[in-house]
């Protein structure tokens, strides 16, 4: 490696925080816009020529879109040669939930041609604030670049709730670009807000957020008149102890092995005076390891299928959209570990328990290496070794929930993270192969 090395990385660090501490409004300003014009899945369009522009105007050395459906990439050659190439990756889009976060920008937004639709629009889950950070990363390391080796990538990533069912989209879609081979990364960091407390750091080593997949259950009968269901064949009730019977898939699976199975939503073909042909049952499965997805899978076909013959009817069950587990590998973490505490402090990283949330950052990790974590956002505390809300604050709200909310606090805590992540990398401070451990995986 040429340019800087990590005994003299200081300076860097202290013009992180400088730049960053400089542009705060503006990172406050761009999570506020965002928030306020969300967008579904595969249908970022306003939101990637929002990022797309402020790249640009940063005279990056280049600012690709476009990439699997509205992704954007933006490259940062640093001044002083170098191979390591940090990806700091953001998502961009927003979820079909009515907002009751009550924050004076909150989103009114409708899609009324969205599959499905027409649905309210918002950010539920937080994108806007990633977004927004690594907008602000870009900023400061783009004032940084002669001073820095290697290369950054800003990766802003359409459709990681899920493109529609018809459409590809989403992490591996952009992993298999060409926009990402030249230069490939050689890590990729990112991070998700979530209801720890404001500016706690969350890690944990190993499988951190589960293996997921969409499921979609059809089953068949023969429709009829409501009042003569023994002329016909009514799927509902099968469709009914199908849900029902999801709820015990897990006992066939260790119980040191969490999963779940979810249905989230039922489609049906009749109405209040006729027995439809069909019911169609939309839900997910959530494994922590990976290897015990097929288990469930199968458990799952066959109790639909054997349930729906029970009642005359029959039944197809498919297995959509998978979504490996994010496995933060003990070499990347501890690497990464003194760049979280030295940007947070020692006392504000914490370890964590596994989620069976997803995110598909899951498919960056796997193909170039590195570290996702997550960053408090809420008004909660630890209280004897727990997590709770403070006693009259706005306390905790889920992601994905219409009230999720996440405070503007946070955002240069993000930026800050971003960017010294990427010092630290293209510097060889986050980089196995020089901090005493196994290299990145190959590609």
């Amino acid at each position: 490696m040429t340019g800087t090395t990590i005994a003299d990385v200081a300076p860097l660090h202290e013009a992180v925080d400088r730049r960053a501490a400089a542009i705060e409004s503006k990172i406050v300003a761009w999570r506020h816009h965002l928030h306020a014009h969300p967008e579904l899945p595969n249908r970022e369009a306003e939101t990637a020529a929002f990022a797309a522009e402020h790249l640009r105007s940063l005279g990056l050395d280049e600012v690709r879109t476009g990439v699997a459906g509205h992704g954007v990439v933006g490259v940062l050659r640093g001044g002083l040669g170098g191979d390591r190439v940090a990806a700091l990756r953001a998502d961009i889009d927003a979820l079909p939930v009515k907002e009751e976060s009550g924050v004076g920008f909150a989103s009114t937004a409708v899609d009324a041609d969205y599959p499905g639709g027409p649905f309210p629009v918002a950010h539920a889950c937080g994108h806007d604030c990633h977004t927004a950070m690594v907008m602000g990363a870009a900023e400061v390391l783009a004032g940084m670049r002669s001073d820095l080796p290697g290369t950054v990538l800003f990766v802003f990533q359409p459709a990681e709730e899920g493109p529609p069912v018809a459409e590809e989209g989403g992490a591996r879609s952009m992993v298999g670009s060409p926009a990402l081979r030249d230069p490939a990364p050689t890590m990729v960091f990112g991070l998700h807000v979530v209801p720890l407390p404001k500016g706690v750091v969350g890690y944990r080593a190993g499988h951190q957020y589960a293996a997921s997949c969409m499921v979609r259950i059809t089953v068949h009968g023969k429709q009829v008149h409501a009042s003569m269901p023994w002329m016909g064949l009514d799927p509902m009730p099968p469709a009914a102890d199908i849900v029902s019977a999801c709820g015990q898939i897990y006992r066939r699976i260790p119980a040191t092995s969490p999963v779940t199975v979810s249905i989230g939503h039922v489609e049906d073909q009749g109405r209040f005076n006729i027995i439809g042909e069909t019911v169609t049952l939309w839900g997910t499965i959530r494994c922590l390891h990976d290897g015990d997805m097929d288990t469930v899978r199968d458990h799952l076909r066959r109790t639909a299928e054997h349930t729906a013959q029970a009642h005359g009817c029959t039944a197809e069950a498919e297995f959509l959209q998978d979504v490996p587990a994010v496995d933060n590998t003990p070499e990347w973490t501890s690497a990464a570990l003194p760049t979280l505490r030295r940007v947070v402090g020692e006392d504000r990283v914490k370890q964590t328990e596994p989620s069976l949330g997803y995110d598909d950052v899951s498919e960056f990790v796997r193909a170039f290496g590195g570290v996702y974590v997550m960053l408090g956002c809420q008004d909660t505390e630890y209280a004897h070794g727990a997590l709770r809300s403070i006693p009259g604050q706005r306390g905790s709200a889920a992601n994905h929930n219409p009230a999720f909310y996440a405070d503007d606090s946070v955002l240069l805590t993000g930026a800050r993270l971003h960017a010294t992540m990427a010092v630290d990398h293209v510097t060889g401070r986050v980089d196995p192969a020089l901090t005493g451990q196994p290299g990145p995986p190959a590609f």
